[in-house]
């Protein structure tokens, strides 16, 4: 550079100089190393900057999940997700003498079934209080009893989202990190609320409450506010349910007041769609386009996926993987998210509004009972993980098997509890509940290690319910150290 160069032009050059250093740079960051897990040895390519994503490869086989979901139906109000207007959330009601038939669908539930319901708003009106009702009609000439078998509800201000470590001791019941996280925890524990009645008795033609919830927004520091509720019941004979929303009513003084159960049926007979609707979903036989799986509103069925893990339709035990090897069972895998597997596990509804999903994708309040006969034919002692973890979303592998990353995408992807019952190092029958909060992707530690003696067996159990607001899919993964 000549010394005799104007200094606004030594300027621009010298900018230049570093902007182009900075691209560079930040183009070498971008390219991701290659990890992969042989043997257990751990092999990294030499030829990307450090400071780069890692991207994992776990070798390992990906496999179904036996067994299939029951046919207990369950009714699943989670659309619209944000309530900005009061009207119709589900009703399952005949549609006869009501004012909007379409927003009926008519399907009464008797025996066993489930109730899922999973909404939230966001600075209405003059911070109104929404409340979130649930009527349950008896449309026969005899009394009819609902048993509340087990019952939770949460507002998000009482479960809010925050960030956890991977794992937390969770046999208390006190670590959760949203409102459905903490609601079904509480019915996987077998917990029915206080404010839930243990047994809802109806008179012929007539209708009563099984919740009338407020969802409050005033004096919050954000005016957010959400609800989860989820409860298993028992009918016995013929009921009709709908989910409502509505705001608080005004005493003469201005207060506020909760719905009178007149006033949810007169919403229920005369009302419309809550809105505003989420996004229309991507029809089943569409081949192209971005894939929209959409909000749930309908009745899906499956409340519960048993499985035993073993290594074939004729086996009774599962043997375990060769050293430094792993099994991966698929869980709560959805169109588009087989990884590999081949299998959708989504529950399919029996009834639906028409710009709703199409299939129960995410499986919410689903439980997974899962039991692992893991059996050691080896003459020597093995040391056995079992991991519940979150590799990145692939229909088919890739790379031929799960990836992962370092570090994992900053967005948690699975947060909830699950329970383990096994045989302790000392021979006595445990069960820990574990909170797990994970990212996408994520490198974990096991969520248990037992050590299996030579030719010997040992059942490990796996339950949870899958949580609201966590996204599939998942698998369980067994390795031997």
């Amino acid at each position: 550079m000549s010394p005799n160069q104007p200094p606004n032009q030594i300027i621009t050059l010298l900018w230049l100089f570093l902007l182009g250093l900075a691209i560079s740079q930040s183009l070498g960051y971008a390219n991701f190393n290659s990890i992969a897990y042989q043997n257990s040895s751990t092999v990294v390519a030499q030829n990307s900057p450090k400071l780069g994503p890692q991207e994992i490869i776990q070798a390992g086989e990906v496999r179904a999940l036996p067994g299939k979901l029951d046919t207990v139906p369950v009714f699943n109000s989670n659309s619209p997700e944000w309530i900005k207007t009061e009207e119709i959330l589900l009703s399952t009601f005949p549609p006869s003498g009501k004012k909007i038939p379409a927003a009926h669908l008519n399907f009464p539930f008797q025996g066993r079934f489930d109730l899922f319901a999973h909404h939230y708003t966001h600075t209405p009106k003059d911070l109104q209080t929404l409340y979130l009702g649930v009527i349950v009609s008896n449309p026969g000439k005899k009394p009819v009893t609902v048993d509340v078998l087990q019952a939770a509800s949460y507002l998000m201000q009482d479960a809010p989202f925050v960030t956890l470590a991977p794992y937390i001791d969770n046999n208390d019941g006190k670590a959760y990190s949203g409102p459905g996280d903490r609601a079904v925890s509480d019915v996987l524990r077998g917990i029915r609320q206080a404010d839930f009645p243990a047994k809802l008795v109806i008179p012929p033609g007539q209708s009563r409450l099984l919740l009338n919830h407020p969802i409050p927004v005033k004096n919050l520091e954000k005016p957010v506010n959400g609800r989860s509720s989820f409860m298993r019941l028992r009918s016995s004979d013929r009921v009709y349910a709908a989910s409502l929303a509505m705001f608080a009513k005004k005493n003469a003084d201005g207060s506020e007041r909760s719905p009178t159960l007149t006033e949810w049926q007169a919403l229920l007979n005369d009302g419309t769609f809550a809105g505003p609707r989420d996004k229309t979903p991507t029809p089943p036989d569409a081949v192209s386009g971005k894939l929209i799986y959409g909000r749930v509103a309908g009745v899906s069925q499956g409340s519960q996926w048993k499985a035993k893990l073993v290594d074939n339709a004729q086996a009774k035990t599962l043997t375990i993987p060769q050293p430094g090897q792993a099994i991966s069972y698929a869980l709560d895998t959805l169109k588009g998210g087989r990884l590999g597997s081949g299998q959708i596990q989504t529950a399919k509804m029996l009834v639906r509004y028409p710009d709703t999903a199409y299939e129960a994708h995410g499986n919410y309040g689903v439980e997974y009972n899962l039991s692992l006969p893991l059996s050691n034919n080896t003459k020597q002692p093995q040391k056995v993980t079992v991991t519940l973890e979150t590799p990145l979303k692939e229909d088919k592998l890739s790379q031929g098997s799960l990836r992962f990353r370092q570090p994992s995408l900053d967005f948690p992807f699975f947060r909830g509890t699950v329970r383990l019952r096994y045989i302790d190092d000392q021979g006595k029958n445990k069960t820990r509940y574990v909170h797990l909060w994970h990212r996408t992707g994520q490198v974990l530690e096991p969520l248990l290690q037992v050590v299996l003696p030579p030719s010997t067996q040992q059942t490990v159990q796996v339950d949870l319910i899958y949580p609201p607001d966590s996204t599939p899919p998942q698998v369980l993964t067994v390795r031997t150290l």
